[in-house]
């Protein structure tokens, strides 16, 4: 007991200097535990590690070995998280659709004029991309090309969906402007953006993100959408 209570006694009045110095020997004896992800966090990691990995130079195609590897953990992890890996690429658009369209939303609540909704609504989608290297080529489907059938079906209904969108705000512009065939004129003008926004995401994704979506985009939007 005597021998204990100098033990603590020695601790509690050692100087700063001396148990700083005792702290790097305690954490070599003791290494910190390897924390284990909360509930949700673990999937959340996998499709944020498999967007970066999308990024890389020859990714068009990922194993999940390859995705296993990069995340230290066995393939059998993976799959504890999500039934095959086209469920990865379905929590990869999932996000890209809530996240382009919640900006849409907002862009059509918040902007009273059409003109302004569209060029606020391509700017949106392209720099969504341009933030998300990876995502890209999910939307142009580069990602997609060995995968499961029905993953670029669903990309293809969000471009749908999208120029959808542009069509409402531009049917808005051809009334105002005066249009004896505002519906017509509205489908033919959005169908040239959409096809244009594609083709930005494309150059992107295939110049290896070099060129930006967004490039002259001010530019380019007043002769199209004039």
């Amino acid at each position: 007991m005597t021998d204990n209570n100098d033990a603590d006694t020695a601790d509690s009045t050692a100087s700063p200097d001396e148990a700083a110095a005792l702290q790097p020997v305690a954490a070599a004896v003791t290494p910190p535990a390897r924390k284990r992800p909360k509930p949700g966090e673990r999937r959340i990691q996998i499709l944020e590690t498999l967007a970066t990995m999308l990024e890389l130079p020859g990714a068009d195609r990922i194993t999940t070995a390859a995705l296993a590897a990069k995340l230290d953990v066995s393939e059998a992890a993976l799959y504890r998280h999500f039934a095959s890996k086209a469920q990865m690429f379905e929590g990869l658009i999932e996000f890209i659709e809530t996240s382009v369209f919640t900006l849409v939303n907002q862009i059509q609540e918040r902007e009273a004029q059409p003109a302004a909704q569209v060029q606020k609504m391509l700017t949106v989608l392209l720099q969504f991309a341009e933030k998300n290297p990876g995502m890209a080529r999910v939307m142009v489907g580069d990602a997609l090309v060995f995968e499961n059938e029905r993953l670029l079906t669903r990309m293809n209904a969000f471009f749908e969906r999208f120029e959808s969108q542009l069509r409402q705000s531009l049917r808005g512009r051809a009334e105002d402007a005066g249009s004896a065939t505002p519906t017509v004129d509205a489908n033919a003008q959005a169908s040239v953006l959409t096809a244009f926004a594609v083709g930005r995401l494309q150059r992107f994704a295939r110049s290896g993100f070099k060129r930006s979506p967004v490039e002259h985009l001010d530019a380019a939007l007043r002769m199209l959408a004039s």
